[in-house]
């Protein structure tokens, strides 16, 4: 199991063979100001929360690290950026994308998650990272796959963590989402691996196959099947995937199980 030290009270590190000068880390719901459904270090200014309780937690954020993190506006797409140095970050416009890679130290990649999967990439050199947004759609449409293109490092010299995510006993889909893997899996290698990451809710329908025809539904579990999608491209160095964000109320945000509820963030950087 993926140990986590907690830092005061709102950042985990994940244990995994990080070369030196990477650095990456999980914020949580502690240690900022927001109030309410948003309690307290809500990092999105999308979620309705107020926007200098934001504008504080982001601060805050900012003294762990040795630049404004590249902020996007993620949409489940495939599109990943390759900040460049003129770039200008802004918070009020940022780049609709769901994906970070850079070769550049000291930049902050990230995204932002409350049930989504966030995967953190990283060349064992060092030289190359990236931060990566992966719900279902991301996932199925082949986000990992995008972010890999951009490495000039071959996928077995790649690592990858898993961040936290809903996990599959409280993730239940209906039949389209199963499909969808279905189809990546025929597209990108795995299809015969694809039923593993799915169960369905009723074990007496599931005597019968057709059952997925009438509105059935099933546990899928985001971190197999990015397991699968990673072996698949060749990158066999997979840490983390066993932090549920619904489960773990008192540390994560969790969309599924809350509705309206602030975003966390997985972040790497080079120094």
């Amino acid at each position: 199991m993926e140990v986590l030290t907690e830092q005061g009270n709102s950042i985990l590190r994940p244990t995994w063979p990080l070369p030196s000068g990477v650095n990456a880390f999980v914020t949580t719901r502690h240690g900022g100001v927001s109030d309410g459904a948003f309690d307290s270090n809500n990092l999105g200014l999308h979620v309705g929360d107020d926007v200098k309780a934001v504008e504080v937690n982001r601060r805050k954020l900012l003294s762990h690290l040795p630049s404004e993190p590249m902020w996007l506006n993620q949409t489940h797409s495939t599109r990943v950026i390759q900040p460049r140095p003129s770039m200008r970050l802004s918070t009020k416009m940022p780049p609709n994308a769901d994906g970070v890679f850079t070769r550049e130290s000291g930049q902050v990649c990230a995204v932002m998650t409350a049930d989504c999967l966030p995967v953190l990439f990283c060349a064992e050199d060092g030289s190359e990272i990236a931060a990566v947004h992966a719900g279902w759609r991301g996932l199925a449409n082949g986000i990992l796959p995008a972010a890999l293109l951009a490495f000039r490092s071959r996928p077995h010299r790649i690592m990858a963590y898993l961040g936290p995510a809903i996990s599959a006993l409280h993730f239940v889909v209906g039949v389209d989402v199963y499909r969808a893997f279905g189809e990546a899996g025929r597209a990108r290698g795995y299809a015969s691996m694809v039923d593993s990451a799915f169960r369905l809710v009723d074990p007496v329908v599931g005597e019968n196959r057709r059952a997925l025809d009438s509105g059935a539904k099933l546990h899928a579990d985001l971190f197999r099947l990015a397991r699968l999608e990673l072996e698949s491209l060749g990158v066999s160095q997979v840490f983390g995937g066993d932090l549920c964000t619904y489960s773990d109320q008192s540390r994560f945000y969790s969309y599924r199980r809350d509705g309206r509820t602030g975003r966390f963030t997985t972040l790497i950087w080079k120094e």
